[in-house]
C-alpha cells in the first residue's frame, strides 16, 4: 500500500487493483487492518493460503501470497 491517508495514518482502503500479502499478516481480510474504514466496504476473510492468490468479493482486489 503506497499511500498514506495524513490525518488517520492510514492508507485509504480500496486504493490499489493488487495487493501482495505475507504469511505474517494473516488471517487476510479486505480491507486489511492497515486501511482505512470508513469509505470502504464490510471486512470480508479472503482463504489466500488455499492457491496463493484470493480476489475480493466487494471490490474486485486482487491478494496474492508472496512467501
Amino acid at each position: 500500500m503506497s499511500r498514506t491517508d495524513t490525518a488517520t495514518g492510514r492508507a485509504p482502503a480500496n486504493a490499489e487493483r493488487r495487493y501482495d500479502v505475507r504469511r505474517d499478516e494473516l488471517p487476510l481480510s479486505c480491507p486489511t487492518p492497515a486501511m482505512a474504514l470508513w469509505n470502504s466496504h464490510p471486512r470480508v476473510y479472503l482463504p489466500v493460503e488455499a492457491t496463493g492468490s484470493a480476489t475480493c468479493p466487494y471490490c474486485g482486489a486482487v491478494y496474492v501470497l508472496k512467501d
